[in-house]
């Protein structure tokens, strides 16, 4: 009884940072949330991918680990999943700083760890140095490019992931592939039929067949920054991470918000200030004018910030309805961000 009382109380301890507030949550060291895969939600996801690979007779299963974010490293056939999967308030924070969380959905996730898995089977079997696999997707020792302009009409890739991400880099391309080829069973070839990216799944399953019911030449199950030895805070990790999406918000101009909101307020009906509503629309406005311009959710939001300053200033108001109001705050910040992206990059980040 003395030892189970003990084990409670040490359990309890190692989750006592989930009541905390935002403001202490993010002074913690990654190190002291004492995360474990096994215990978080992801597990099933994990679960599940195994169990995609046993049905097409693959025996390779890459191994998992949490780190800061995403990422198969190189020699290594595993990858890390983000610490916020691992528990709904650190999702909760993820949100509340990036306004995304990347994985967050069940299908969402299915998708990335499906990605990770073909950089992960790639390392495992040495795919890379086939001659085959370098004529179809191309050199995988070229330097990965900060940017990358997607062609959206192109047919040579398969759509998997966001942002036509097949086209930034030929391990890319081969990870996409691959996730379409494990996810769609044989609905692919219907799927792609017409479209030179079949070629790239036919070869795709051949390899697949040549590996199956075969272990993997490489082996190691190495962990590469793991979340349990990282000292630095979610402070920290959060301000890198904006910085990172950040950009010099373009100049908004007041006539523009003066074209979309009015000065005055109107007369009878609920008085509705510009700044109030532009709050409540805020997250479904990010997600929504970042799928349409390849931006990150956090990006749009810094733009949307400064035009809720500007409606408080000039003390704007809405003078229609809410529905006709967002369609045109959408555009104006669609345009915003793709003018500054043409300006700027004319390139989505990889």
């Amino acid at each position: 009884m003395a030892r189970r009382i003990k084990r409670t109380r040490r359990r309890r301890k190692k989750n006592d940072w989930i009541g905390l507030n935002d403001a202490d949550l993010l002074d913690l060291r990654f190190s002291d949330l004492r995360l474990t895969l096994e215990s978080s939600p992801v597990a099933e996801r994990i679960a599940q991918l195994y169990d995609e690979l046993a049905r097409r007779n693959i025996r390779f299963r890459p191994h998992c680990w949490l780190a800061e974010e995403w990422f198969s490293p190189d020699g290594v056939p595993g990858f890390a999943i983000p610490f916020y999967l691992a528990h709904p308030r650190l999702a909760k924070l993820e949100y509340r700083q990036m306004f995304d969380i990347e994985g967050g959905a069940p299908p969402h996730c299915m998708q990335l760890l499906r990605h990770e898995t073909g950089h992960a089977i790639m390392t495992a079997f040495r795919l890379h140095r086939r001659a085959i696999c370098r004529t179809i997707f191309g050199r995988f020792s070229r330097p990965y490019p900060r940017y990358y302009t997607p062609r959206p009409e192109s047919r040579h890739f398969v759509l998997h992931l966001d942002r036509w991400y097949a086209q930034s880099h030929p391990a890319e391309d081969f990870a996409e592939t691959f996730a379409v080829w494990l996810s769609a069973a044989n609905q692919w070839q219907r799927e792609y039929w017409g479209w030179p990216a079949l070629r790239k799944l036919q070869v795709m399953d051949q390899l697949m067949s040549s590996i199956a019911r075969r272990w993997p030449p490489v082996k190691t199950r190495e962990k590469v920054e793991p979340l349990a030895g990282l000292r630095k805070t979610l402070r920290e990790h959060y301000e890198e991470k904006r910085a990172h999406y950040g950009i010099k918000v373009p100049a908004i101009y007041d006539a523009d918000l003066l074209r979309v909101f009015a000065r005055m307020k109107p007369d009878g009906g609920q008085r509705t200030t510009a700044a109030s509503f532009l709050r409540r629309i805020s997250p479904r406005l990010c997600r929504a004018c970042a799928r349409g311009t390849g931006e990150h959710p956090y990006t749009v939001a810094q733009i949307v910030k400064e035009m809720i300053f500007r409606c408080r200033k000039l003390r704007l108001y809405l003078d229609r309805t809410d529905q006709a109001t967002y369609m045109e705050v959408a555009v104006f910040v669609s345009v915003l961000l793709l003018n500054y992206l043409h300006r700027i990059r004319h390139r989505i980040p990889v």
